[in-house]
């Protein structure tokens, strides 16, 4: 499937969704591209995963922020990959950089550069331990096996709107509460 049909489909699949992301963050290597960084040389010319560039395509043309959190110790490497995939601009935040706190520090960077909230990011990785510690930030992280694809992008889209929906639920609850407990207070007052 090329880029546009690819494309297509996006942009159809992000239609069905009332709810969606402001931000969805990308790991790079084994997610965007089928290679780690650091075993490639910058005179290389990079491929991403087939589906990629018709998703990031899909998701700006609907208005949604894209960033990327990449662990990777040659942010020089991944920075000429981004610019020679003509990619590079589509990101508002790139946070590329070795750590060893499984991208919890990319996610509060990303978050103080765009003041988006952690609970309004989807996220892509392929590796649980990423997925595990984002998600416990209130980020909807999906894994990726073999990097991202249209099946990926329903999962993440599905996943998305589902934690969404649970946390209007438990704001309504709570309000609900709290208006009750208020309420029988206030009777309490009046007696």
């Amino acid at each position: 499937m090329g880029d546009e049909k690819v494309k297509e489909e996006a942009m159809r699949m992000i239609g069905m969704f009332q709810v969606l992301p402001r931000l969805v963050v990308f790991d790079l290597d084994y997610t965007l591209w089928p290679f780690y960084c650091e075993c490639r040389s910058k005179r290389e010319m990079p491929s991403m995963y087939p589906h990629v560039k018709g998703i990031i395509t899909a998701l700006k043309d609907k208005g949604i922020d894209l960033a990327i959190a990449s662990r990777s110790p040659t942010a020089d490497i991944a920075n000429t990959f981004l610019d020679k995939l003509n990619i590079k601009s589509m990101f508002v935040a790139k946070e590329i950089f070795s750590s060893w706190t499984h991208k919890t520090d990319h996610f509060q960077r990303i978050h103080s550069r765009t003041g988006i909230p952690f609970n309004s990011m989807l996220f892509f990785d392929d590796e649980d331990r990423n997925i595990q510690a984002v998600s416990k930030m209130g980020v909807t992280s999906i894994y990726v096996g073999d990097g991202v694809n249209l099946g990926a992008l329903r999962q993440g889209l599905t996943e998305f709107t589902e934690n969404q929906n649970a946390s209007e639920k438990n704001k309504q609850r709570w309000l609900k509460k709290y208006s009750q407990n208020s309420s029988s207070s206030e009777k309490k007052d009046l007696k």
